[in-house]
């Protein structure tokens, strides 16, 4: 039996691949840098093998998966090509293996890891499925009938995937170190709808979505009269949000969620959307909406003393903006207190007034060093050119994060892609230390 070997296997994508063909029955094993990443407790719980990298670990026989992080002279991949051991790229590997399946693709700027989870979770409620999140989630069941996948148009790695279905969540300019500009993110999603076999699912009230075309019918879902999904008579708690779903201007039915802000409401209807497509059964709808528990770094929450901590992918304006918004309404009694990695110097740059104009949404703002990244060349930028905008914003040093507990009884919400997380743990650390 082949022996499928992931290079890279502590990626978000590759990791949830890996526990997808183990879930097949497949054999699997992965290589990766030794650095703690949060993607392998998953895979350590799974009993797939993790090697340090090294040209040693490729075996003839193997099949060898290279995640898209890692360049064709990698000393893995270069191992394999010189032993005749086939190479596949991850997005390549993934476009062939969900022929098997109705594949339902999740894309767009901001939304589809959230997006994803909460269809995987709404669908295997009705039906086996099959499921790849970005958060590093997956899960195969042997009889699946859907797959429902995150589809990323970095690089246009989506065009490898020609699926049944498209869940299309907003079209926005990100990734400034390959995309020109909107209308270039716009001609990549706007190839992607070509490849759907049976229908995509967009959100109607973005002005890029709107102007999409398609061999195939394009349902659009959002907040304005003219869309087929309509949400309306929105009601926001601090427990959940509830609303009424209008089909065509009809009423069809009312949901609640257990979710915070104007873009989880909206990654329900695409998902109710989706679902009535495929005459999924409405009870079974509204149960597994009212039960979703979130994704890994979606605003996730812990109770530390009198302090909220919620940590955050955000990282984005659009999506900074967004989380904000859902913590002041989880939490309007409350001061919101962000503390924010910028990822990448390019999109640091490209968005520098608008993370700003985001992070003025919060009570206080503490900066942390920017998240830079292999694939750019750093210029001149640094955090100081943000904080010079947010008045009133500190820098956060992560040796001496103490000035955090001074916001009794507040939300800290640590936002990022890069490793915020480590200033998290570090405050974690002294609070813990101060009250032993």
């Amino acid at each position: 039996m082949t022996v499928y070997h992931f290079v890279g296997i502590k990626g978000s994508g590759m990791s949830a691949l890996a526990q997808i063909l183990n879930d097949m029955k497949y054999d699997v094993q992965g290589s990766d840098y030794e650095k703690y990443f949060f993607t392998q407790k998953a895979l350590e719980e799974a009993n797939i093998k993790i090697l340090p990298f090294q040209k040693e670990n490729i075996q003839p026989g193997m099949t060898v998966i290279a995640g898209n992080a890692f360049p064709d002279t990698h000393e893995e991949i270069e191992e394999a090509r010189k032993l005749g051991v086939p190479v596949i790229r991850y997005h390549k590997f993934l476009g062939d293996f969900m022929q098997k399946f109705t594949s339902i693709a999740v894309t767009g700027a901001h939304g589809k890891t959230s997006t994803t989870g909460l269809l995987a979770h709404v669908m295997k409620g009705a039906k086996p499925t099959s499921y790849l999140i970005g958060d590093g989630t997956g899960k195969g069941e042997q009889d699946s009938q859907y797959f429902v996948f995150e589809a990323c148009e970095y690089r246009r790695h989506f065009l490898s995937y020609f699926p049944d279905y498209a869940i299309m969540t907003n079209i926005d300019f990100d990734h400034p170190d390959y995309f020109a500009n909107i209308d270039d993110v716009f001609s990549a999603f706007q190839e992607m709808a070509w490849q759907v076999k049976k229908g995509i699912i967009a959100y109607g009230d973005d002005e890029y979505l709107q102007k999409i075309q398609a061999k195939v019918p394009v349902l659009f879902y959002g907040f304005g009269e003219e869309n087929d999904f309509q949400a309306r008579n929105v009601v926001k708690e601090t427990t959940g949000t509830t609303f009424d779903v209008f089909v065509r201007n009809t009423y069809f039915a009312t949901f609640k969620i257990p979710a915070f802000g104007d873009h989880n409401v909206l990654n329900s209807l695409a998902v109710i959307a989706l679902c009535h497509y495929e005459d999924i059964d409405l009870d079974i709808v509204k149960e597994r909406l009212a039960t979703f528990e979130g994704v890994k770094r979606r605003f996730t929450e812990k109770t530390v003393g009198d302090q909220i901590l919620i940590d955050d992918y955000a990282h984005h304006p659009t999506e900074v903006k967004a989380t904000i918004q859902a913590a002041r309404q989880k939490y309007p009694d409350r001061e919101i207190v962000a503390v924010f990695q910028p990822h990448t110097y390019t999109r640091t740059q490209a968005f520098l007034n608008e993370f700003a104009e985001s992070l003025r949404l919060a009570d206080y703002v503490y900066l942390c060093e920017i998240f830079g990244s292999a694939r750019e060349h750093v210029g001149k930028l640094s955090i100081d050119d943000l904080q010079e905008k947010i008045d009133g914003s500190r820098i956060l040093n992560e040796d001496d994060p103490s000035i955090l507990e001074t916001h009794r009884n507040s939300v800290l919400l640590f936002m990022g892609a890069g490793d915020i997380q480590k200033f998290q743990q570090a405050y974690e650390q002294f609070l813990a230390q101060k009250n032993q």
